[in-house]
């Protein structure tokens, strides 16, 4: 049966090097949901502005019918998205059955050296405003990004083995 796999946390998590990872390792596509964020939103995080619920909401929609279109059709896919609350993980789930959550969990300490060493329209200074407002998932895979993202994604193929 296909399966949605989004692969979430704070920005500099690894969102899209795992996410990459698994689409390598399991054959299924992975989308990056940083791409589908309206125009007005890059902006904004640009900007050094976080984001509000309103501002989120048309972007989770979008990326909900992306995960309903694949599995529609029978196909798994992987994306990368923050689904930092949980109201935002229930737009992005909605009526669908088959979507599964994993967290990379990380120190902000650690997260904020990566996103010093990377270019990204998502601003270290916004990282504080990330860890504010995380609601960390009751009901998902979560994996320590202490470690190579290789290990990151061993782990997780292996949880998705053996979870329910």
């Amino acid at each position: 049966m296909a399966q949605a796999l989004v692969i979430m946390g704070v920005s500099g998590s690894g969102k899209s090097t795992i996410g990459e990872l698994l689409s390598e390792q399991l054959g299924w596509p992975f989308l990056d949901g940083d791409k589908y964020h309206p125009e007005a939103n890059v902006a904004k995080m640009s900007a050094g502005h976080p984001l509000n619920d309103d501002d989120r909401r048309p972007w989770l929609e979008r990326l909900h019918a992306l995960i309903r279109e694949h599995l529609d059709r029978g196909a798994s896919v992987i994306i990368g998205c923050s689904a930092l609350k949980e109201s935002y993980r229930k737009i992005l789930k909605g009526e669908l059955d088959n979507v599964r959550f994993v967290f990379l969990e990380g120190s902000y300490d650690l997260i904020l050296e990566r996103m010093q060493a990377r270019q990204h329209f998502m601003k270290p200074k916004m990282l504080k405003s990330q860890f504010e407002t995380l609601e960390p998932p009751q009901e998902a895979i979560t994996v320590s990004i202490a470690e190579p993202a290789e290990q990151v994604t061993e782990r997780i193929i292996s949880k998705l083995k053996t979870a329910p």
